[in-house]
Order: structure tokens, then sequence, then C-alpha cells
């Protein structure tokens, strides 16, 4: 069968109309770490080397923000090297690290990109995480995050962190954004 003589792709995805609304505007959206890209779990090898485990869903789902023009960012309280190879390969540029307070750090991000918090979407996962999620125009968090955390969440996703919480959220600004559909179609040329 012929590319030409396949049936269209109908996206089975599906979001309420006011989460879809609330996103529209974003153009650039902060992550934590532990928790939101990872599990949330800490390994350590004997000598004291930091391990983490992302999940290529999420990874992809970055690639497609990238794509659709968004801006993935990174703000996180810790630091390691695992951490800035999966960044590096994933080609996020835009990072702040082994910062406590997150708020002045995403302020700098957000001044860098010529951007303000009615483009931004935040997702975390403990306090840390709230001075981005009160800000920001989109607030998500994975269903394992702290009472008050999930309080201020817009969106709380279904899928797990570490395992496709991320990808969850970028799928809901692609089709927020209207290029969910057309990124599908591409993918399965």
């Amino acid at each position: 069968m012929s590319l030409s003589e396949l049936p269209p792709l109908r996206p089975t995805l599906n979001f309420a109309p006011e989460l879809l609304l609330r996103a529209q505007s974003v153009r650039v959206v902060f992550f934590d770490v532990d928790g939101v890209l990872t599990d949330g779990g800490l390994y350590f090898t004997e000598s004291g080397e930091t391990i983490k485990r992302f999940h290529t869903l999420d990874g992809h789902g970055i690639k497609l923000l990238q794509r659709a023009g968004i801006t993935p960012a990174v703000v996180t309280g810790r630091d390691s090297a695992a951490l800035r190879k999966r960044l590096d390969a994933l080609g996020v540029t835009h990072a702040r690290f082994g910062t406590e307070d997150k708020g002045p750090a995403a302020e700098a991000i957000l001044a860098e990109l010529g951007l303000d918090w009615a483009e931004a979407a935040a997702m975390g996962d403990d306090w840390p995480d709230l001075p981005l999620l009160r800000r920001a125009a989109f607030a998500c968090a994975p269903p394992t995050a702290h009472p008050e955390v999930l309080a201020l969440a817009h969106h709380v996703t279904q899928r797990q962190p570490g395992a496709g919480a991320v990808r969850e959220l970028c799928d809901l600004l692609l089709v927020a954004g209207g290029r969910y559909a057309r990124e599908l179609e591409m993918a399965a040329r």
C-alpha cells in the first residue's frame, strides 16, 4: 500500500478544553529533574557517582517541543554528569543546576528568551518548585508530587515521573498549539 493510500491517523489523545486554552500561549517549559524527569529515586555507585534513569518517551517529547518552537528548560536543585549528558543529548541548552532558589533561576532564563511568565509552563513535584508553579501560566505535576504541589497544578499527569509524565505534558502542549496531529502524521510516514 502506498503512502497516499493510507488512511490518515486520527489522534487519540483528549485533553479538557480549559487546559488547552490555558496552555495555548506556552513558549517555554521549566522542568524539575528528580521526581519529574526521573522517578525521584537517588541512585549512587560505590564511588559516590550519581546514576539517573531517564525515559525515552520523555526525551522524544522534549524533542517534539523543540520542533514546535517551545523551549524546554531545566531548573534543578541537584547536578550530575548523568543529567548534563542527557540534557546535552536532547539539545536542552537552558538549564540551571544546583539551585535551591528556583524562582530567580527561572527569571534569568525568561529574560534570556525575552519571555514572561504568561508564556511559561512549569512541571515540578516538591516545595522548591512552588515559585515556578505559582507564576507559570500552566502548572503541571506528576501524580506522586507533594500535596501542596498537586493543589497548584492545572494538570496532574496520569503517567508516573520518569515514566512518561513529561511526555504527557509535551503532548498536551502540542495539542494546545495545534501541532500534535501534524507531528503524528509526519512520524508515521
